[in-house]
């Protein structure tokens, strides 16, 4: 029985988003892994950007600096 946790920052992730990454992550145990996708369970976590650091700061204070984690 498969069990992924996914730890995103709290930014607008939408419902069809997450519906994409729990389908796409049981679709890829399933392939590689061959597991049962009835069995694999997702979950996603989303944490708040003041509870999230990255180099000795909180990610709400690099977003406010114009540090995103967006694709260049």
């Amino acid at each position: 029985m498969p069990y992924v946790k996914l730890e995103l920052t709290r930014e607008g992730v939408t419902r069809e988003q997450k519906q994409k990454l729990i389908s796409g992550i049981t679709n890829l145990i399933t392939e590689v892994l061959n597991k049962d996708p009835h069995l694999t369970h997702i979950v996603i976590q989303e944490i708040e950007l003041d509870d999230w650091g990255y180099a000795g700061e909180q990610v709400s204070v690099l977003r406010e600096k114009g540090i995103t984690a967006d694709k260049k």
